[in-house]
């Protein structure tokens, strides 16, 4: 279907695509950047009976593998990567949510099956992926204690979980957080030292999943707790084609979310265009993005942002 864009989500892999620094993405030029996107549903193809012209949309549609991405006026998407747009969340507040909600779902619900009663910690929980685990565990009943950089305190706690400072040695949070026995499930967001940690932080019997878990890492630790470990590789559908409805589907339920306002999107109150892209994406690289930057591509342009010192710490 072709679908008029309003707002255009930025995130770190489009900055690195930029530099030519992910090769998993595998984005030949010329190239659009841009994954995420909220709209309007201009026309439909033949068969297409889940989406009508009108309709607000919402998804994770481009921007890798050779399909263009969201940074433009209108973008010709697989019907199977959309759903509808939250009621209550504006266009700009929806495009801040796919990538990093799909990326928190997998994990979280389809890899680990968290449920009521768990306890749930995150490595890097004021990022955006983070911020979306930190939400999903506590709607499904879960406990959630997060990890993280001291300025990104204010975003987690205000999400409902436990803030951990990451200068806190592993032994010393699991002892106070959890007697010593460890958590029922780790979502690392961050990689390297992080997942290292994660394996040390699971409970026995536990589950740790990562959506960056590169790299080389000794897994006696979670063999001897005889743990379970899952990656997250977000882009699979896209990339390969495999698994797209199941995209359309996490964030119809995303939607849900929203709309009974269980979910809040990371957004940050700076506003891009089309024109500005660059410095948003200056920012990412730079590390003083705080919160999830959305470009403007069309309308929202008179739409209430959050205050910029709501909490939302730099994504990782």
């Amino acid at each position: 279907m072709l679908v008029r864009i309003a707002a255009s989500g930025t995130n770190p892999l489009d900055v690195k695509i930029r530099m030519g620094a992910a090769p998993h993405a595998r984005h030949p030029l010329p190239a659009v950047l841009g994954i995420d996107l909220a709209g309007t549903v201009e026309t439909v193809g033949e068969g297409i009976t889940s989406l009508r012209v009108g309709d607000e949309v919402y998804g994770m549609a481009g921007g890798v593998g050779g399909y263009q991405g969201t940074l433009a006026e209108y973008a010709a998407v697989d019907a199977a990567l959309l759903a509808r747009k939250p009621v209550n969340l504006t266009f700009r507040q929806a495009a801040a949510l796919p990538l990093v909600f799909i990326t928190a779902w997998e994990g979280l619900v389809d890899r680990a099956g968290v449920r009521a009663g768990q306890t749930v910690l995150v490595q890097g929980g004021a990022g955006g992926v983070g911020q979306m685990v930190i939400q999903l565990a506590l709607a499904r009943g879960a406990a959630a204690f997060a990890v993280g950089a001291p300025e990104g305190r204010l975003a987690v706690e205000r999400l409902g979980a436990t803030f951990v400072e990451r200068s806190e040695p592993v032994g010393d949070y699991v002892t106070r957080l959890s007697g010593g026995k460890g958590f029922d499930l780790v979502y690392d967001t961050a990689g390297g030292a992080a997942l290292d940690a994660s394996f040390l932080a699971v409970r026995r019997f536990g589950h740790v999943v990562s959506c960056l878990g590169w790299g080389t890492h000794a897994l006696a630790p979670l063999s001897f707790r005889a743990a379970s470990y899952s990656g997250v590789f977000t882009l699979l559908p896209l990339l390969t084609g495999d698994g797209r409805a199941h995209h359309g589907e996490i964030l119809a339920e995303a939607a849900r979310m929203a709309d009974s306002g269980k979910l809040v999107p990371p957004l940050s109150a700076q506003r891009f265009t089309l024109e500005s892209v660059g410095e948003a994406h200056r920012l990412i690289a730079g590390g003083t993005a705080r919160g999830k930057l959305v470009v403007d591509v069309a309308g929202d342009s008179k739409e209430a942002v959050l205050p910029d010192d709501d909490g939302a710490a730099a994504l990782r």
